[in-house]
């Protein structure tokens, strides 16, 4: 649970959020019944906002969350909500003493994952830090290729091959496409039967059956 600051009357204390987006405009609002200038960002009253579910971050779980908010063409509008103006955007909740706005605690940020909209109102979908933790990264060693029939890195003309698909093996890559040279797999790394084959006498033991 995250400290107060030391002397924080809590019956005084109400919720801001200030939201940055890509572009670098900041918004913020608050449950507040005025409008409060925090941490220098001026939180709009009646800005329609208000937290919803949340699950909390633990060990290496990515924390989620949702914030509920009406569209508003002083706040957030609906053509910048269309436009994908707030994909991406980071989210601060904080808990502020409206008394004296200089004096609140970040509770936590997050970042707005997707944007669902039913009529006049939105809900933001919020992945906390640890989520980038789910983002892969790299390649994946496998014996498939992992490029796009035709795309960049696969490199065959698709105007030569028309209505051609791939499997992503190695034989198709050879034996259809003359592609081996682009061939974006592994083909000679064991698979998962390799820890219980054996040499069998009379036949080829040379590694092939991997």
């Amino acid at each position: 649970m995250r400290a107060l600051p030391e002397g924080l009357d809590t019956a005084r204390l109400c919720q801001a959020w200030i939201v940055t987006r890509v572009d670098g405009v900041t918004l913020g609002f608050t449950d507040h019944d005025r409008d409060l200038v925090v941490d220098g960002v001026t939180c709009r009253a009646g800005g329609g906002w208000s937290p919803g579910t949340r699950d909390s971050a633990a060990g290496y779980a990515p924390g989620q969350g949702a914030a509920l908010g009406v569209l508003d063409d002083a706040g957030i509008a609906e053509a910048e909500l269309a436009a994908g103006l707030y994909d991406g955007a980071k989210v601060a909740l904080l808990r502020v003493d409206w008394s004296a706005p200089s004096r609140f605690v970040r509770l936590w940020t997050a970042t707005i994952a997707a944007v669902t909209r039913e009529g006049e109102a939105f809900t933001a979908a919020l992945a906390g830090p640890l989520a980038a933790l789910e983002r892969v990264a790299g390649r994946t060693f496998t014996r498939l290729c992992d490029a796009r029939l035709g795309d960049g890195r696969c490199g065959v003309d698709l105007a030569a091959h028309p209505g051609a698909t791939c499997d992503k093996r190695w034989a198709t890559c050879v034996g259809t496409f003359a592609n081996d040279v682009n061939f974006r797999g592994f083909p000679t790394s064991p698979g998962e039967d390799f820890l219980t084959l054996y040499p069998v006498e009379g036949e080829r033991n040379d590694g092939g059956r991997r």
